[in-house]
């Protein structure tokens, strides 16, 4: 049986009258990396703060390693890091004085992982902080975050103020280390490109709910676009039909229509068929996940 590292159960938050989500739940199995997706407002960094005990739902339970988060036991809590701002408070310090005082607080400091990362960035001990570009000082905070050592790292936008080469160096460092290590890790970031490279697992959330939940190569296996012609203009017949919300996002534009399916190509087929919607040039993508994120949640 799996073992689950945060077990989340039917969480409903609010602010103010306004609803964030209800009845949320989700698991994430040891040693596998989450990433959450959703636009802005969905609800991601709520999520993050109810892991980290920062805020407590307005109803709904959220376990990490077997325990309540609004009662968690601090040798539990020793074992998570967490990263809710990627920039360094102490910049006035050296790369090599920051390491130090940081391990003084965690029993179980990997300065390697922090060497080794700084080692990527090419830049030595004696380096002030205060010194570095923006980049690298994310890159620094990041480092510290992996020298905790902890079971299990919950990065909030952990690519913020990256750019694309600092980005795909940290990916592909923490993916390595991830597994070398067995970590868990539950992370969001607004580059789905580094997602789809880094994450084992996703989660993708509309506004107050998860539309799903699945590895990623499962899901670019098996959700799929679908586009042609239209000569009538017109798909609403779609509406009407019983797709049991099996497609997702039917539109037409100047004749050539789109849509988005778990279904297999003949069950689409089948499904204008039964419409009655005349069609020609059909045709099936596999999509990256940054279109099936949309594909999903929709343009807008």
């Amino acid at each position: 049986m799996t073992e689950n590292v945060i077990e989340c159960r039917s969480l409903t938050h609010y602010y103010g009258e306004r609803l964030i989500y209800e009845n949320l739940s989700f698991d994430v199995p040891k040693g596998r990396i989450l990433g959450l997706l959703g636009k802005n407002g969905t609800g991601k960094t709520t999520t993050i703060n109810i892991l980290s005990g920062y805020l407590q739902p307005k109803s709904g339970q959220c376990l990490v390693f077997g325990e309540d988060m609004r009662s968690i036991s601090p040798q539990t809590r020793a074992r998570i890091a967490l990263l809710i701002e990627g920039h360094v408070q102490y910049a006035f310090m050296t790369i090599g004085q920051i390491e130090k005082f940081y391990s003084a607080f965690f029993p179980k400091w990997d300065r390697d992982a922090y060497y080794g990362l700084m080692e990527k960035l090419k830049v030595a001990p004696g380096q002030k902080i205060s010194r570095m570009s923006c980049g690298q000082r994310s890159q620094v905070a990041l480092g510290l975050i992996l020298a905790q050592n902890a079971d299990l790292l919950v990065l909030d936008d952990f690519s913020m103020g990256l750019d694309p080469g600092y980005r795909r160096l940290f990916v592909e460092y923490l993916r390595d280390y991830a597994k070398a290590e067995s970590k868990t890790i539950f992370l969001t970031s607004h580059i789905i490109q580094d997602m789809e490279k880094l994450v084992d697992d996703c989660i993708i959330m509309d506004y107050g709910k998860i539309l799903i939940q699945m590895p990623v190569d499962k899901l670019l296996d098996s959700f799929m676009k679908y586009t042609f012609k239209c000569p009538s203009g017109d798909i609403s017949a779609l509406d009407a039909a019983d797709t049991d919300k099996e497609v997702h996002h039917p539109s037409i534009t100047r004749g050539q229509a789109e849509m988005y399916s778990f279904l297999p190509e003949e069950r689409v087929l089948a499904m204008l068929d039964k419409a009655g919607i005349a069609y020609n040039g059909f045709e099936k993508t596999r999509m990256n996940l940054e279109d099936a994120f949309i594909g999903l949640t929709g343009k807008y």
